[in-house]
């Protein structure tokens, strides 16, 4: 009965250590959880269509380069949310990656999910975002933000293959000492062919 109850015990602490183990491996440091917190409240707020919430987020000199190469300002952006018309945001999701602080600056980089409804068709963009913050009267503004789009899915758009192999007969040849077949020169003799400088 002791022996049951001593590996009952000891099974115990093995898994309440290895729990602790896995928590601890599974937290963030501060600086990113902290920093996830407003790309969070970010992206609610472009979802919600949150005027106010945006402009605690943005500076009034915020400059953002969008995905495409579109730079607006603070105002723009959020003019840009009552736009009629135009793409409907459906989700947004942003995790930040990396995060380094500079006095009182703060480089942000991540990646992101945007869903648009465009024509009654989902599009998808994934891809890369580095955001700059200021340090302004206790709290964190965005004063520079940029996007790169990485993938794009939608309704009409075929992916296309990365394994697609090249159809040429010599996908490669050494250039000024032999052209391949077509070339006038005798192909080099086997350990003649010059040291690359």
């Amino acid at each position: 009965m002791k022996y049951i109850f001593v590996s009952l015990a000891a099974s115990a602490v093995l898994f309440g250590s290895l729990a602790a183990a896995q928590q601890t491996a599974t937290t963030q440091p501060p600086q990113i959880t902290q920093f996830q917190k407003l790309e969070d409240q970010w992206s609610d707020a472009v979802a919600k269509r949150d005027q106010y919430g945006l402009e605690l987020l943005m500076s009034p000199i915020l400059v953002n380069i969008s995905s495409t190469g579109e730079v607006t300002t603070r105002n723009q952006q959020i003019a840009q949310l009552y736009e009629k018309g135009g793409p409907q945001l459906e989700s947004m999701e942003q995790r930040v990656v990396n995060v380094r602080t500079i006095e009182d600056m703060a480089l942000v980089d991540g990646t992101y999910i945007i869903k648009w409804k465009i024509n009654g068709q989902i599009r998808e963009e994934r891809g890369i975002f580095t955001h700059v913050y200021q340090h302004v009267r206790d709290n964190w503004v965005c004063v520079h933000a940029q996007r790169t789009a990485v993938v794009e899915k939608g309704g009409d758009q075929k992916t296309k293959s990365a394994n697609k192999k090249s159809n040429a007969e010599l996908p490669f040849h050494i250039p000024l000492i032999y052209a391949g077949k077509q070339s006038t020169q005798p192909p080099p003799a086997p350990g003649s062919e010059p040291a690359p400088q």
